[in-house]
């Protein structure tokens, strides 16, 4: 059996104002918006220098493992839309990075968001819903697309936004001077977004840069060269797409269970009626292939299914198994294995155990 669900690469967005919140990547069309302060001043590209400014990691995770990057500041200055190493974790008009946390289960849990340099507290905002695009008002998001949020301002001309916050989290006031790694709040589902992450945006004298690239190098172009250095203090690798999360389950799991967290069964009866391996995905593109094994108590090969993905998704599940038709499930433990592979390479993969009996 095999199924899943899938979100599709958004349409083209018009452009966006200083301090407006760029959505995620998914199925409807977001609205532009306006942000935290009240002025609305055209943001463009800039170039700038490296050794200006350097950024740790803006929320407290590990990249790869209990956290993702879903969405990179868009490369390309006409409507298409790239990310700096040429790649698609982007849509048009993004103006941020976008660290996603793989569950609501992590949302709930609590993981901190800290700041990424030091500074003063120039603008914060709370009180809004964690409800996401789906279940907030229009009205209550007009002009508050960031959802809960702090701006910094670290000199020079240097400042950075933190969006999408959780509801009584945010722990700064205006004027607060702050450390690199104070805790500014927690990762939030507020705001304009259809998932649970922080939206990074970094602006010098008002203009948009790139951590990954704030020289604003065109590496696509034939001879260009890549960044020779970013922002970061820490390296920070990119990933053109990766598995979030794998599992297993009695039946095809809801994209409900899988987002928040509650698909993967640990231990199963003997006698459950199917036994399901799913894999969670973000960044996949037409011709990637998902494969999902099964492996029995010993090593003993049980199931194994290569599925072809066919449309660009920002994220998405796939899932295969067996139904039991005779018999019990053989007892013991059981792994499960997820791997991700595009023109043959692999980009990612990820394993889980399950228990079958007592």
């Amino acid at each position: 059996m095999t199924r899943g669900n899938r979100t599709g690469a958004p349409a083209a967005r018009p452009g966006w104002r200083a301090w407006a919140f760029q959505p995620p990547r998914g199925t409807r069309r977001l609205a532009a918006g306006l942000a935290l302060a009240v002025a609305a001043l055209a943001v463009a590209h800039t170039p700038a220098q490296a050794k200006d400014l350097h950024l740790a990691l803006p929320l407290e995770c590990v990249l790869g493992e209990t956290c993702f990057i879903q969405n990179y500041v868009d490369a390309d200055p006409g409507p298409g839309a790239r990310d700096f190493a040429c790649g698609t974790m982007s849509y048009d008009g993004h103006k941020g990075t976008d660290f996603a946390l793989p569950s609501r289960a992590a949302l709930a849990a609590g993981v901190a968001v800290r700041a990424a340099a030091p500074g003063v507290v120039r603008a914060v905002r709370d009180g809004m819903p964690d409800t996401g695009l789906d279940g907030t008002p229009p009205e209550q998001l007009d002009g508050k697309d960031c959802g809960n949020g702090v701006v910094i301002a670290h000199g020079d001309g240097w400042e950075s936004q933190y969006c999408h916050l959780k509801q009584g989290s945010i722990a700064v006031r205006r004027g607060d001077r702050v450390a690199a790694g104070r805790v500014l709040g927690e990762v939030g589902y507020s705001g304009r977004t259809e998932m649970p992450h922080l939206h990074l945006s970094l602006r010098k004298d008002g203009a948009v840069v790139d951590p990954f690239n704030p020289e604003g190098r065109n590496i696509c172009a034939d001879g260009a060269a890549a960044p020779a250095q970013d922002l970061w203090q820490a390296p920070i690798g990119y990933e053109p797409a990766g598995v979030i999360a794998v599992g297993a389950a009695p039946e095809v799991p809801a994209y409900a269970a899988i987002k928040a967290g509650t698909a993967h069964h640990p231990t199963l009866p003997p006698d459950a009626p199917a036994l399901v391996g799913w894999a969670y995905t973000f960044g996949t593109r037409p011709g990637d292939v998902v494969e999902i094994t099964l492996t029995a108590p010993g090593g003993a090969p049980f199931h194994s299914r290569e599925i072809t993905i066919e449309r660009p998704t920002a994220q998405m599940f796939r899932a295969s198994g067996k139904r039991r038709v005779d018999g019990l499930w053989p007892s013991g433990l059981w792994r499960v294995t997820a791997t991700l592979r595009r023109a043959g390479a692999l980009l990612d993969s990820r394993s889980t155990t399950i228990v079958i009996g007592d």
